[in-house]
């Protein structure tokens, strides 16, 4: 449902213009919009780095599907934007920056927590594949199972054999049995948040 509602708001639609954002670009933007207070264009723009005409497009598509609604002050959530929120942030609860330790290699790390679906995990090798096509260098996915954090055919127990990555995802973020961390890693901010969230969507 999720996948869907955000895959249908980031096609092109015909006649108009075709769209210059992701469906990540989106993602981003309803996270943006569901904080407190409104948030205008402009700021949305410069937060997910694209032209303020990709913005315009991005919202107007966000308020015809009633997700939104703008006033003077910015962009606010309908209890329809607000349940779609809630629904992402039940299967996808964190998302949080990593500093560089004895697991990453790339400047920028951004680790995505996925709940519940590691059975959907076999080798992380699409996962990867997803985060490279999103402009990373990679992404690495972990699962925590038996009360264990693992990397598939790489370590069966990160605290053993990643012990300063380990303290620092299971210090910021609360998982749960069967949840998946994806990181990804790149050379700028954008694309390891970007490229963590291409590999979380092969899951979702």
């Amino acid at each position: 449902m999720i996948k869907e509602t955000l895959r249908d708001l980031s096609m092109e639609k015909a006649p108009g213009p075709h769209p210059s954002f992701t469906v990540f670009d989106l993602l981003r933007a309803i996270e943006l919009i569901a904080k407190k207070e409104p948030i205008g264009r402009g700021k949305i723009a410069d937060k997910l780095e694209i032209g303020e005409g990709a913005v315009r497009t991005l919202i107007g598509r966000l308020k015809d599907s009633k997700m939104i609604v703008t006033s003077k002050p910015g962009c606010s959530l309908t209890e329809k934007g607000s349940e779609l929120w809630n629904e992402i942030q039940l299967i996808v609860p964190q998302k949080v920056r990593l500093m560089e330790n004895d697991f990453t290699f790339a400047p920028y790390n951004v680790a995505v927590l996925v709940r519940g679906r590691s059975t959907k995990i076999t080798h992380g090798l699409e996962q990867r594949d997803a985060a490279v096509a999103a402009g990373a260098r990679g992404a690495t996915t972990l699962v925590f199972k038996g009360n264990k954090l693992g990397v598939p055919m790489v370590s069966e127990d990160l605290s053993k054999d990643f012990p300063l990555a380990f303290k620092q995802i299971t210090g910021l973020m609360r998982l749960e049995e069967n949840d998946v961390v994806v990181i990804g890693s790149a050379d700028d901010l954008k694309k390891a948040e970007y490229g963590a969230l291409a590999a979380a969507w092969t899951i979702i």
